[in-house]
């Protein structure tokens, strides 16, 4: 019988990791291979065009720059992840980095792994932010087709 498989979302904040950190802590405590549970790392790599078009027109260098620094912060964020995850002995998760909005990312990554859990950090935005912003936890609890766990740092810890 295959184990049921968890999606984790990670980004580069501490929140994204206080939650990750969290889930290796309480599903995998005693390391992959005798955890219930198999998992997938997703980081959204968000368009350059995307992050452009909020700054204001671009360029083809401008958009080569940003793209470019993209793939910088996907690279450090899986590397921090592979880092906690042999750190708690997990070693065969599964890193994807996925161009797209987190949203539709982290939901269609549920999809195709055909998800028992997706788990997600909360950035504990106020309701004005959420309104402007928008909330990735808040979409996914909506959207997702499995189970979402949002993990709230609490206030003042770092990971």
């Amino acid at each position: 019988m295959e184990k049921p498989l968890i999606v984790v979302g990670i980004d580069d904040n501490d929140h994204s990791f206080y939650a990750l950190n969290w889930t290796l802590q309480h599903l995998f405590s005693s390391g992959s291979e005798n955890s219930a549970f198999k998992i997938v790392l997703v980081h959204a790599k968000p368009f350059a065009v995307d992050v452009v078009r909020l700054a204001g027109p671009a360029t083809a260098e401008m958009l080569s720059i940003v793209a470019k620094n993209l793939e910088v912060v996907a690279s450090t964020v899986m590397e921090r992840a592979e880092n906690l995850c042999k750190a708690k002995s997990v070693n065969d998760a599964i890193f994807e980095v996925i161009e797209g909005n987190s949203r539709s990312v982290l939901c269609e990554a549920v999809e195709k792994h055909h998800a028992s859990m997706l788990i997600v950090g909360s950035h504990g935005y106020g309701v004005l932010k959420r309104v402007v912003l928008g909330s990735v936890s808040d979409y996914c609890a909506h959207h997702a087709h499995c189970p979402v766990m949002i993990v709230k740092m609490p206030p003042k810890i770092k990971v």
